[in-house]
């Protein structure tokens, strides 16, 4: 929280819309000490806000920290990351030529189980708790690994620093390594447990820091175990968070490890697998959802389950182009991730940008008719709602954060684009990175400039419920 009131000033870009982006200019927007969003003024300069709006709260003048946007730079939401694997991290830009199943035993089943070193632990969490604060990314759906005090550290961590969150121990008992697994249902329940008791002692409100039930995928757990991990969510009322439908051979393994026969799922569908064990519902967050059926859609529409959307990775490994206009057309909320490693950027504006390319990607190749085409195309404006408030719904978190509305928190990032003088030249305080604007262009220019060419050198700050938590220096 802000160890004062504050007042925004500038221009404010967000949200209003799947398809609309609001521009607030030479706005006002005030910030309690609590980090909560109670003032929204439009038309208001700083000495309007000092002379009205300010004594209208009863707040001190002289008590308040006033933050100023300069030419060429805005207040934007902060992103959220609905999917990433916090110890995978020192992984981004490897996978070789795998596909999902061989990367995961290859690349990511050592890494993850080496950080039962605390001290490794703390090295690569700091990290990427750190990076992806400088890239905007002010929640992050983080799974960890199956090791109880790896995973509460990274809780810790995120407290610490900052960042919104929800961490999940991983669980997983088989159609893993012997070295890196849970020895069985029983003891992956416990700890988990165990782990949810740690993160709630240490954020006992859960305001930032949240536990969320983390089966691996399917593949990874026994039906003892998924079953016992839906009873536990249906408990406690924890979010959870899994992977569905990301690769065919991973489906075509899901229908033979898990016939009807053996789990009184309605079909042999990985979305009816996972309704038959309690872990389909409206806080489940699915990663991926590339190959999705129309009944499994159906069925996920109806359960009122979300889906983050993770282009880098879906390239990367190979694993398809997911439909997201599909999804959207059924109802389904939808948000991205990073995915890291199997994404290669810490930055949800490098997801976005991938989520724009895919779905042009499927424009060209899916569609017999150019209307077809055209209508599965993502625009700039829906990628970013993904990013901010459809990210926000992903993680239960649509009230609290995604916009700037009266009553919502202060989770928000100032954005600095280089604004080209008359010489040619760019201050890189100001602005910095490869996106260069110029006197004649417009906002509706300039966001999409940004989102299509910006990185984290275009990220000057960044707050989490008011409280400032990364500044590029």
């Amino acid at each position: 929280m802000a160890s004062q009131n504050q007042l925004f000033l500038g221009t404010f870009v967000h949200s209003k819309a799947l398809d609309e982006l609001e521009y607030l200019h030479n706005a006002a927007v005030c910030v309690d000490t609590s980090g909560t969003i109670v003032a929204v003024e439009r038309e208001c300069d700083e000495a309007k806000a000092k002379e009205t709006l300010l004594p209208r709260l009863g707040w001190d003048v002289t008590e308040v920290e006033v933050v100023r946007a300069k030419k060429g730079q805005f207040f934007f939401p902060g992103f959220i990351d609905t999917h990433l694997h916090a110890p995978q991290y020192p992984n981004i830009g490897i996978f070789g030529k795998s596909t999902l199943l061989d990367w995961l035993n290859t690349y990511t089943f050592p890494l993850e189980a080496s950080l039962s070193d605390p001290a490794r632990a703390r090295q690569v969490y700091t990290r990427v708790i750190r990076k992806t604060l400088s890239h905007g990314t002010t929640c992050a759906a983080y799974y960890a690994t199956i090791d109880v005090p790896s995973t509460n550290l990274l809780a810790d961590l995120c407290l610490a620093a900052g960042q919104r969150a929800l961490v999940g121990r991983v669980c997983m008992d088989q159609y893993s390594p012997d070295y890196y697994r849970d020895a069985s249902p029983e003891s992956a329940l416990a700890d988990t447990r165990e782990s949810i008791a740690h993160i709630r002692r240490a954020d006992p409100s859960m305001s930032l820091v949240r536990p969320i039930i983390t089966p691996r995928f399917a593949i990874s757990c026994s039906v003892p175990l998924m079953r016992q991990l839906g009873q536990l969510a249906a408990e406690t009322q924890l979010p959870i968070q899994t992977h569905i439908s990301e690769n065919e051979t991973e489906i075509r393994t899901v229908r033979e490890l898990f016939p009807p026969s053996a789990t009184g799922a309605q079909d042999d569908s990985y979305a009816g697998l996972y309704d038959a064990m309690g872990l389909l519902t409206h806080r489940t967050v699915l990663a991926h959802a590339v190959h999705l059926t129309e009944g499994e859609a159906a069925l996920v529409a109806a359960r009122k389950a979300k889906i983050s959307h993770c282009p880098c990775s879906n390239s990367a490994l190979t694993s398809g182009a997911a439909r997201v206009r599909w999804l959207l057309d059924r109802g389904i909320v939808c948000g991205l991730g990073t995915d890291m490693s199997g994404g290669f950027s810490p930055s949800i504006l490098a997801a976005a940008r991938h989520a724009v390319l895919v779905s042009r990607h499927r424009a060209m190749g899916c569609y017999s008719s150019s209307e077809e085409g055209e209508r599965e195309k993502l625009s700039v404006e829906e990628v970013l709602f993904l990013a901010t408030r459809g990210g926000a719904e992903v993680v239960g978190l649509e009230k609290k954060v995604g916009g700037f509305e009266v009553g919502m928190e202060w989770d928000a990032q100032l954005v600095g684009l280089g604004m080209v003088d008359e010489e040619g030249k760019v201050s890189e305080q100001d602005g910095g990175g490869d996106v260069d604007v110029f006197g004649w262009q417009g906002w509706e220019d300039m966001v999409p400039k940004w989102m299509y060419n910006g990185d984290d050198r275009n990220t000057k700050k960044v707050w989490v419920k008011g409280r400032l938590v990364h500044e590029r220096k």
